[in-house]
């Protein structure tokens, strides 16, 4: 199963305490054992809806989800430790709940303008020093307009 987020339906359809306390036991049961526990799952969660129902970007996230960057790391740290996967796969296994799973994929997830592949960090300038005591690279265009025939 890929990894994705949410069930739209099920949050859009006003979750019960009960499911939710469900869901709650099966996402903590999934979340690796290392580190320190998280703040509030639930509000996790909830910031994953809103993501994907609303489609927005991470830095667009409401502050009441917590800052957009501790979010986006979280997701990320949880994703690529396969706690998603498993997630959804108990939650597949548990009938009462499979009808609740709606996915998403990279294809919502959208990665910021800089992330398109362009090599980052500091481009090398020649200092001003050195470029004062070196030969132009081009001709000034004053000097051309007045180098160039006027032939008829």
């Amino acid at each position: 199963m890929d990894c994705r987020l949410i069930w739209r339906s099920a949050m859009s359809t006003r979750m019960t305490e009960t499911d939710w306390a469900n869901t709650l036991e099966v996402f903590r049961a999934c979340l690796p054992r290392r580190g320190r526990k998280a703040a509030d799952d639930r509000l996790f969660l909830e910031a994953m809806h809103f993501f994907t129902v609303e489609n927005v970007r991470w830095r667009a996230l409401p502050e009441r989800f917590g800052h957009w960057n501790s979010v986006w790391k979280r997701f990320d740290r949880l994703s690529k430790a396969g706690v998603f996967e498993a997630f959804f796969d108990t939650l597949a296994e548990m009938s009462a709940s499979a009808h609740l799973i709606q996915m998403f994929d990279s294809t919502i997830v959208r990665a910021h303008v800089s992330a398109a592949g362009a090599k980052g960090g500091s481009k090398a300038r020649r200092s001003a020093a050195r470029a004062a005591g070196s030969q132009r690279k081009s001709t000034p265009r004053r000097t051309i307009l007045a180098t160039s025939s006027r032939s008829i």
